[in-house]
């Protein structure tokens, strides 16, 4: 009996302090990571045939500021935190399109995300959806993107990788 209540009384403190784990420290500024980009077969709100495309990325934010508040009527902040930038396959090269390219994504908004307790890293996965009402067999393109958090840190710039819009496939690195 004595020496079941000492084992108790010495495994309760090795699980208490095991259980105290470190706080997983990262910078503040975002990082992003491409992962994926789907190409499919969609319909538009009209009932239009389109292209879908689908951009998967992985975030991570130090300090859990990622994501802007619901707009509301008195906008003294940004109402973006997701720019891309759209290349196209010209003989052979990747060249910036121009800003009236009907390709051309504007910016997005993503949401609020605040993570309670000690630990503020946020870190996920986001996935952005575009729709491509014109296209043709040559459409080759590449999206550079990056993220800002409400401190306004630019995290690095991810690219995809070159795609073919008038086939059906998932595009990865």
């Amino acid at each position: 009996m004595r020496t079941n209540k000492s084992l108790i009384l010495i495994f309760i403190p090795v699980i208490f302090l095991a259980s105290c784990g470190k706080i997983e420290q990262l910078p503040a500024t975002p990082r992003i990571e491409f992962r994926s980009f789907a190409v499919f077969d969609t319909v538009d709100i009209l009932g239009n045939n389109a292209k879908g495309g689908r951009l998967k990325f992985y975030f991570k934010d130090g300090d859990g500021d990622l994501g802007l508040p619901p707009p509301s009527g008195q906008q003294d902040y940004d109402t973006i935190n997701l720019f891309f930038s759209l290349y196209r396959k010209t003989d052979g090269v990747m060249t910036p399109a121009p800003d009236n390219d009907p390709l051309k994504p504007s910016g997005y908004r993503i949401p609020y995300m605040e993570r309670l307790g000690q630990n503020k890293i946020l870190k996920g996965y986001i996935s952005v959806t575009f729709l491509y009402l014109f296209y043709s067999e040559e459409d080759i393109i590449k999206y550079d993107f990056y993220i800002k958090d409400r401190a306004h840190n630019v995290s690095n710039t991810a690219s995809t990788s070159e795609i073919t819009l008038f086939v059906n496939d998932i595009y990865e690195n």
